[in-house]
């Protein structure tokens, strides 16, 4: 990372037209400038505020979802052509309907976080669940286990690095989603200052915004790495 970062900084200084380009540097600085006017914290927690909620709520609901999904083949074969479907809709087609929809405020933020992390849990939970051991599952059934106790003892921990697959995805994916929404309708958020800087040509203050936005993914993805390891250790042995 460190070698790529040089590297943009090196070919940066040396382009012969830097208009549309700015290096890390260039980005550490005005990042500086934007937190000593408090303008940075601002569209940081505005975003950060869409994100965890939107984020939340998808990875609740997925869950949930993912598992009603695999309760029953009729429940199965209703819900699956509608999660495929929805889960190929590109989400920058419905961003404008939904900032309609929910105005320019948080929830529509929100709802195109949940939107585009919702379906990668869903299809993760299902995928854990599927995949559990059918030997394990006859096993601990033949020890007169209830389907509760085989769900909660066998199919759950099995599943469980599937799911946090599934949660890990959605954070790149939930970010993108804040980005989007803000794009098309916001009055605060890192997408609305990467919006503003790109229309006044600054791309210092645009390059700032995306570096905190792939600082946000990279330390999210680390901590999750780690829950990972916390939670499935024989997963990663």
């Amino acid at each position: 990372m460190i070698v790529g970062l040089l590297l943009w900084e090196l070919t940066g200084r040396f382009l012969p037209n830097s208009l549309f380009v700015a290096t890390p540097l260039q980005a550490l600085d005005a990042a500086i400038a934007l937190a000593r006017t408090g303008e940075l914290q601002r569209h940081v927690l505005v975003s950060f505020q869409e994100f965890i909620l939107g984020y939340a709520i998808a990875a609740v609901t997925g869950i949930l979802i993912g598992l009603l999904v695999t309760s029953s083949r009729a429940v199965s074969a209703i819900a699956n052509p509608w999660i495929d479907g929805l889960y190929a809709t590109p989400i920058i087609a419905i961003a404008p309907l939904v900032i309609l929809w929910f105005g320019i405020g948080i929830w529509s933020k929100v709802f195109v976080v949940f939107s585009v992390v919702v379906f990668p849990v869903i299809i993760n939970t299902e995928a854990g669940i599927r995949n559990t051991d059918r030997t394990l599952i006859e096993a601990v059934r033949s020890f007169g286990a209830t389907p509760l106790q085989i769900f909660r003892l066998v199919s759950l921990p099995s599943a469980l690095s599937f799911i946090l697959a599934g949660l890990r995805l959605g954070i790149g994916r939930g970010l993108i989603g804040v980005v989007v929404g803000e794009l098309f309708g916001a009055r605060a958020g890192l997408g609305y200052l990467i919006l503003q800087s790109a229309e006044t040509f600054n791309m210092p203050r645009l390059f700032a915004g995306l570096l905190i936005l792939a600082i946000a993914g990279i330390g999210m993805t680390a901590a999750f790495h780690a829950l990972e390891r916390a939670l499935v250790p024989w997963h990663q042995e």
